[in-house]
């Protein structure tokens, strides 16, 4: 930095100059000072240093090859005309006041372009060591500055550099920055340098400075543009002054040696196309010339050929992407009847696209000519379309439901919510601001997120180049339910019901039932196990289902069964053996097996320590032997019994005429005629006995009623002793021609005392037995020979 006098000093020498615009006394130059920091190789930009081949340039080329050239086509160059510098030096001279800078390797807004300096052009970059700026380069005031600027004093060492130039667009820009020495002490208060970018048509009229600030903020100076402070931090008597577009001071002395600088600016103007234009751009120091400003207008933003703008008037970059391919509308700037346009796709032109709009609906590059009628040289601008695809995707829900191992999510199992495709990107971010942004902000770690229920992360996904949509995905997360079940009883008998009590969540699924309720019914009659699953927050289910077996017993059998049994005999009653098993009969006794001694009912409670039946048996009275016929003859009878089976038993009977002797055979023999006897019939090894009273009748069938002592009647006297005995006698018409009675139980073959005639006659017999309540019965012939 170069020394300066005190700054109170310097304000109470100038006071007057500084507000009567009156020429000061000459301030001495400043002896630069070199920081450890600007020793450093690359500190410093480069001007017009040896090894770029734009160092020796013309005027004229660096108009046409580094400030137009390098941002537009080169068919502007022929529109290029009447470069002139002023001082008037060649490129061959070193002290000239104009040249080519290279940012090298410093931070310098600008990678390149041209600077005009109000002394030797070099000198503001890396070729000063130990000299000094404030250079004269013997030049006067320029008059068209002075208007446009109005400064504070009186200017010198003016440096020009000026051209002529045909537009074929209706604006004309370019970018560029101020810089100067008087950015120290208090001189941004009174040294008014000032740099102005003057055009007008060729034809004459008034200048228009395009170098001024926005919003009618006045032109570019030192006086204009500085911040309230001076460099050492002392407040300026002037204040502050559009210090929004000062960059800073320069206190490490690096990049430039001049002591502060604007920010850099836009300059803009509004031209008609083809028409001829005069571009003046002038610097001067203001009141002396020991202290130097220089402009640096970047290389290649001298705009004067056709930009494509967005629908709100923006400049389109040299390429965008497209998504979607969604329409986007192209525009010229250049809007003139008199222009002919024309638009290009990939190289061909469009049928039909012949004004300064177009819609492109598809990838590809986009390019138009601009022409004014009669110059072969059209204005050109173009724009790549990269298309792409946003992925399909929606805002979803993730759901964690934790175990004691699981307390992350995994936001990889979100993708396929979000997303069907299986080409996406996805990022995750836990800020909007981050998601929008599309920074390096997003989660690295996806597999195991520390996230809480109910946060709302912000997903971009992509398809892997520009496209991209932004989605909401909800964390829910809840602990996954253990669940349990218990029954109101665990071993029940067969047709029991029991109930089933699960527990661990709010609803639960069963696998054997219906219904998310906690408790479940059932009857069973075999043993089945049973699970159900718990559902928690969120529909969160067991891992593991609690399982629970109920063990159904089996039924309790016994082998009774209704029994029979004789009168005065007895029988084993078995209830049956089984585990665990106990027994109480309606007889008190609590043994298996009991003797029966009596006909009736009886009942025994098993009991296996969880299931009690009751049994029941009949024992019945056993079906007895009964005749079912007998037949008498020749003495013998012949008795036929029927044989009951026992308990389904068949079995062997036995005969008794007396009760005392018993034989297998069921004839008897050696028997007297008309003679009662008693049978007795009975089922061997048992007291089931039947019985059966028989009377042996005898009758002759042939009666001769001639009173010789033979044969004369039927008598049935014997026979008056039963009950209901009755009797009668039929002609072989069926009358009855004599009745047997207990009071006339004796037929001689007269009715009425009359005889009978010599015939065969019918008899039918009849009494009950009075012990066996049976009845007898018997019919007969009888041959009757009366003789006359």
């Amino acid at each position: 930095m170069k020394n300066r006098f005190p700054s109170f000093l310097l304000f109470m020498l100038f006071t007057n100059s500084l507000y009567s615009q009156q020429q000061p006394k000459t301030r001495l130059p400043q002896q630069e000072k070199i920081s450890e920091l600007s020793k450093k190789a690359g500190a410093f930009i480069d001007i017009n240093a040896a090894g770029y081949p734009e160092s020796a340039y013309t005027p004229t080329q660096l108009v046409t090859d580094v400030l137009i050239s390098s941002g537009a086509s080169s068919c502007f160059v022929p529109n290029v005309s009447n470069v002139q510098v002023s001082p008037n030096l060649p490129a061959s001279a070193v002290n000239r006041s104009w040249g080519y800078f290279n940012k090298a390797t410093t931070n310098f807004p600008f990678d390149n372009g041209i600077v005009i300096s109000t002394g030797y052009a070099y000198k503001g970059g890396n070729s000063i060591q130990n000299g000094t700026l404030g250079d004269n380069i013997n030049t006067g005031s320029d008059a068209d500055l002075v208007a446009a600027t109005n400064p504070s004093g009186s200017l010198q060492n003016t440096s020009i550099l000026e051209f002529d130039f045909v537009p074929t667009t209706n604006q004309i820009s370019f970018n560029y920055l101020f810089a100067s020495e008087e950015y120290t002490g208090g001189f941004p208060c009174g040294y008014s340098d000032a740099f102005a970018l003057l055009i007008r048509p060729v034809t004459g009229g008034a200048y228009t400075n395009m170098a001024v600030l926005p919003a009618g903020a006045g032109p570019v100076s030192v006086t204009n543009i500085h911040p309230a402070n001076e460099d050492n931090g002392s407040p300026l008597v002037c204040g502050a002054a559009n210090d929004a577009f000062f960059s800073g001071y320069n206190i490490a002395n690096i990049e430039t040696n001049f002591n502060g600088r604007t920010i850099p600016l836009t300059a803009t103007a509004t031209v008609v196309a083809g028409q001829a234009y005069h571009f003046k751009m002038v610097i001067a120091d203001a009141l002396d010339h020991n202290y130097d400003s220089a402009v640096f207008l970047e290389g290649g933003s001298f705009n004067i050929g056709v930009e494509l703008l967005d629908p709100n008037g923006a400049t389109l970059p040299s390429e965008i992407n497209v998504c979607d391919n969604a329409p986007q509308v192209l525009t010229a700037s250049v809007n003139d009847p008199a222009m002919i346009y024309k638009w290009f796709l990939n190289g061909t032109a469009i049928p039909g696209a012949t004004t300064n709009t177009y819609t492109a609906i598809a990838p590809g590059v986009y390019s138009i000519e601009v022409s004014v009628p009669g110059n072969p040289c059209p204005g050109t601008a173009s724009i790549t379309i990269n298309g792409g695809t946003t992925p399909v995707a929606h805002n979803a829900t993730f759901l964690l439901c934790s175990t004691p191992t699981q307390t992350n999510f995994n936001l990889n199992g979100a993708k396929s919510l979000i997303s069907p495709s299986t080409t996406a990107i996805f990022r995750f971010y836990e800020d909007q601001t981050d998601a929008l942004a599309q920074n390096n902000s997003f989660i690295n770690d996806l597999s195991d997120y520390n996230g809480t229920d109910g946060q709302i992360l912000y997903v971009v996904v992509s398809d892997g180049d520009f496209c991209s949509k932004m989605i909401e995905l909800t964390l829910n997360k809840a602990a996954t339910p253990v669940a349990g079940v218990s029954s109101s009883r665990i071993r029940i008998c067969a047709g029991e019901s029991v109930t089933l009590t699960a527990s661990g969540g709010t609803t639960y699924n069963w696998t054997n039932f219906g219904g998310t309720g906690n408790t479940q019914t059932v009857t069973l009659h075999q043993t089945t196990t049973f699970s159900v699953n718990a559902i928690g927050d969120y529909g969160c289910q067991s891992t593991i289902p609690a399982v629970i077996t109920i063990v159904v017993i089996p039924a309790i059998t016994s082998p009774l069964q209704d029994v029979e049994m004789c009168m005065g005999d007895t029988i084993e009653l078995d209830a049956g053996f089984g585990e665990n098993f106990t027994y109480l009969w309606n007889t008190g006794a609590t043994t298996q097996k009991i003797i029966a001694d009596q006909l009736g009912i009886y009942t025994v409670t098993i009991d296996n320590g969880i299931c009690s039946q009751d049994f029941k048996v009949s024992v019945g009275a056993a079906a007895s032997p009964y005749f079912t016929q007998v037949n008498y003859e020749n003495n013998t009878i012949t008795a036929e019994a029927s044989n009951p089976t026992i308990n389904n038993i068949p079995r062997t009977l036995e005969y008794s005429i007396d009760g005392q002797v018993w034989q297998a055979s069921n004839i008897f023999t050696n028997l007297t005629n008309n003679t009662n006897y008693t049978l007795y019939v009975r089922t061997v090894g048992t007291s089931c006995m039947g019985t059966l009273e028989f009377f042996t009748l005898q009758i002759a069938n042939v009666i001769t009623p001639n009173n010789d002592g033979y044969n004369d009647v039927i008598d049935l006297r014997k026979l008056t002793g039963f009950k209901n005995f009755s009797g009668s006698v039929y002609n072989r018409y069926g009358n009855e021609v004599f009745k047997f009675s207990e009071f006339n139980p004796v037929w001689n073959g007269t009715i009425g005392g009359r005889k009978l005639p010599t015939a065969t006659y019918w008899y039918k017999i009849g009494f009950d037995y009075e012990r066996s309540k049976t009845k007898f019965q018997q019919n007969g012939w009888i041959m009757l020979k009366n003789r006359e």
